[in-house]
């Protein structure tokens, strides 16, 4: 066979594969703006505003599975309704949120914190993960220690790890709010630099609502990085872990 043939063959294949791919994309809009318009029915009729949901990857591809953000200041009992509400939409994979919880796969699960969290944790008691005054710029002595916490979650990727910053309550509420969600999104980045999929990242600031308890507001101790590692599937037992008939 000649050259000419082959390279018409090949084109003509590629064709195809080209306009099966364009359909396949033009199909999963199709889908995510359905689901869009039945979660912000379903959201509104739960009274979740101004909580959103998203049916996009971060790359901008269409999802069966919802991103939830907003609604910040919306108490735990109507997240959860949101949430449930969301996820019964037929079609729905996995329902997450913006901050780190989820429910899985149509149905409220137990969410259990990952052995990580708890290494994380331990190397964190002994040091800070700290920044240049009023920056999110890392204090160069921090970034061997943001080696470690890289290395501690590497053995549970696939959980959603959620990044929290606070700050002490010195200086406007408006901008140690600021700040932290910048310091916050600066671990993700250092993280995702280290090797760790941005996928199941998800950072946010709460500036100085939330100080340690003991301490004054006004503490510079507040001014830290948290760390939450949830499973996003139930943990079951192997043939490794259960023990066999003598």
């Amino acid at each position: 066979m000649s050259i000419r043939p082959i390279v018409a063959l090949l084109a003509g294949a590629m064709l195809v594969a080209l306009m099966a791919f364009a359909g396949g994309a033009s199909r999963g809009g199709q889908m995510a703006a359905e689901m869009q318009n039945a979660a912000t029915e379903a959201i509104a009729a739960a009274r979740g505003e101004p909580i959103t949901a998203s049916f996009e990857t971060s790359g901008g591809w269409p999802t069966r599975h919802a991103l939830l953000s907003g609604g910040e200041d919306v108490n735990e009992a109507t997240r959860a309704k949101v949430a449930q509400a969301v996820a019964a939409i037929p079609g729905v994979g996995a329902v997450n949120w913006a901050d780190g919880s989820i429910i899985a796969e149509n149905q409220a699960m137990p969410l259990t914190p990952m052995h990580c969290q708890e290494d994380v944790e331990a190397l964190l008691r002994a040091r800070t993960i700290r920044f240049e005054e009023s920056s999110s710029a890392f204090d160069p002595a921090s970034l061997e220690l943001l080696d470690e916490v890289a290395a501690a979650l590497r053995p549970c990727l696939g959980s959603i790890i959620a990044i929290t910053g606070h700050t002490d309550a010195t200086g406007p509420p408006a901008g140690n709010l600021a700040l932290s969600q910048l310091r916050a999104l600066a671990v993700k980045q250092a993280l995702i630099d280290r090797g760790i999929p941005s996928d199941g990242l998800r950072a946010r600031g709460l500036g100085s609502a939330k100080p340690v308890a003991g301490l004054l507001p006004t503490d510079p101790a507040n001014r830290r990085i948290e760390f939450s590692v949830i499973a996003t599937v139930p943990i079951a037992p192997t043939p490794v872990d259960t023990p066999g008939p003598r």
